[in-house]
């Protein structure tokens, strides 16, 4: 194979060393700048593009612990009133967007509260601050509104509220069944709380619960994945998310690794992570389920969607609320500040709190979302022709032949299918379907 595939898999590294392998969006965050972060607000003068979806994210940076994994802006030691300071300058952000022509009039069709553990917050933080998010910008016609949690800090109470606010989907941060695994890898939680989270949730009705699981943790073992994976089946959540550990460059093990000049991460190789989530989703499969992307399998494909996954993969805006967020408007992406006082200091300004920024072109959102797109497994050719004017067979025809002669790319009428070998390595292939000036960085 002449290939670029072919280079992207001789120089995949065997063993899990530092970095990122995730791609989580595109162009590579190295590429976004503070000068056109300072233009940001210019965008919000915009009138919407027609038919382009609404979403929000809102970061809650709190934790009970940090994991040794843990790449997030999360805060470990923020008292009560530090928290509602917090979510006071989220809610004055957020009323700066919904006030901008932007984004006036138009209701959200996803909300999402992620972290940190965004139900480390007491019952009273959350009805106060949903009461106030919806006063600004209402989600009653929201198709999915998300809520991670991690186990341990969920109570009947808590969820009872969360199924009051409108959460339509809780994800549950579970990560691995053995509590030894757990606590090797930092994580609050124990056995016992993610069974009754679970069992308190079932009780009230979610129409959506899903379980996060991570393949390759600190000390895991084969036994122990099988057995993580026959709890999962007996739990029969509505769907799993499943990813491979990686160990970027901001978490505690890396620093431990760095001190101790190690360049291999002490977890699973990546042909170890790949067979492992292999297993789980051919179990899953066994059980009933639906694969439906690289990470993701789902119970009734019929009534479980990922509406916050598919509409942003799809080119929908976002306004990320936050503590370093993520926003993507008018075609700009662009991150909130990532230091906690610099955040609040720049809303007590009555400043957008961004600190860096890319307007892309036409191409790069294209390729972005097919990027994104083919961690579905398929991507459909008439979508791209229809929305970019492109035919990605013509555009991308060395990558497609690159695949079809690995045997990880088939056609079926439309859609251009990977198979299961190549979804489950799909994010360091994605790197094929790069523009030229963005390959070979390092992708944050």
């Amino acid at each position: 194979m002449s290939s670029e595939i072919a280079d992207i898999l001789d120089r995949e590294a065997a063993q899990t060393e530092a970095g990122n392998y995730f791609v989580a969006n595109y162009p590579p965050f190295a590429y976004w700048g503070t000068d056109t972060a300072a233009r940001v607000g210019e965008l919000l003068h915009r009138a919407p593009v027609p038919r382009v979806p609404l979403g929000v994210y809102f970061h809650i940076p709190f934790c009970r612990k940090r994991c040794h994994f843990c790449y997030f802006r999360v805060y470990t030691d923020k008292n009560a009133e530090q928290i509602k300071g917090y979510l006071d300058a989220g809610i004055e952000e957020l009323k700066v967007y919904a006030a901008s022509p932007l984004i006036r009039g138009r209701k959200p069709q996803f909300v999402y509260f992620g972290g940190g553990t965004p139900s480390y917050l007491s019952v009273s933080q959350l009805e106060s601050l949903t009461g106030r998010m919806k006063e600004i910008l209402p989600w009653d016609e929201a198709q999915e509104v998300t809520f991670e949690c991690e186990p341990g800090t969920l109570t009947e109470q808590k969820l009872a509220a969360l199924r009051a606010i409108g959460v339509t989907r809780l994800s549950l941060g579970v990560e691995n069944f053995d509590s030894h695994i757990l606590e090797i890898n930092g994580r609050a939680h124990r056995t016992d709380e993610i069974y009754r989270a679970y069992q308190y949730a079932r009780s009230i009705g979610f129409p959506q619960i899903n379980i996060d699981l991570i393949a390759g943790m600190v000390e895991e073992t084969d036994a122990n994945w099988r057995e993580n994976v026959r709890k999962l089946i007996e739990l029969q959540p509505d769907s799993v998310t499943i990813y491979q550990m990686e160990v970027p460059y901001n978490t505690g093990i890396y620093k431990e690794m760095k001190a101790a000049g190690k360049l291999v991460a002490p977890v699973a190789d990546w042909a170890t992570k790949r067979a492992w989530v292999d297993l789980a989703f051919s179990e899953l499969e066994k059980a009933g389920y639906t694969v439906t992307s690289g990470y993701t399998a789902v119970r009734d494909p019929n009534a479980t969607r990922f509406v916050y996954r598919d509409q942003l993969w799809t080119g929908a805006d976002l306004v990320g609320l936050g503590v370093a967020s993520f926003s993507h408007l008018a075609g700009t992406h662009f991150q909130n500040l990532t230091e906690f006082t610099q955040y609040l200091e720049a809303i007590q300004r009555g400043e957008l709190p961004v600190s860096r920024a890319m307007a892309t072109t036409e191409e790069e959102r294209m390729i972005r979302e097919l990027i994104l797109q083919l961690k579905l497994g398929r991507v459909s050719r008439s979508y791209f022709a229809a929305k970019f004017g492109i035919q990605i067979t013509d555009r991308f025809s060395q990558q497609w032949a690159d695949l079809r002669l690995k045997g990880w790319l088939r056609e079926e009428g439309d859609w251009l299918v990977l198979s299961r070998e190549a979804l489950l390595r799909v994010d360091p292939l994605l790197h094929a379907f790069f523009l030229p000036q963005h390959k070979g960085t390092r992708y944050t």
